[in-house]
């Protein structure tokens, strides 16, 4: 079984220095973000599926 990903959670004020840093916290957060957005998705996607299966 896939592990369910937490929704991430923004960077708090401040915690990006703004010095032009790569990756950024933003960078990281945009990534989390993209795959937990991919999974919800591909999980909504099994769930509609599996309301459409005959027992």
């Amino acid at each position: 079984m896939t592990k369910i990903l937490e929704k991430p959670i923004p960077p708090t004020d401040g915690a990006c220095c703004e010095s032009g840093c790569s990756p950024c916290v933003w960078d990281f957060y945009y990534e989390e973000r993209k795959a937990w957005k991919a999974q919800q998705a591909q999980l909504a996607q099994e769930a509609e599926n599996n309301k459409h299966q005959t027992p």
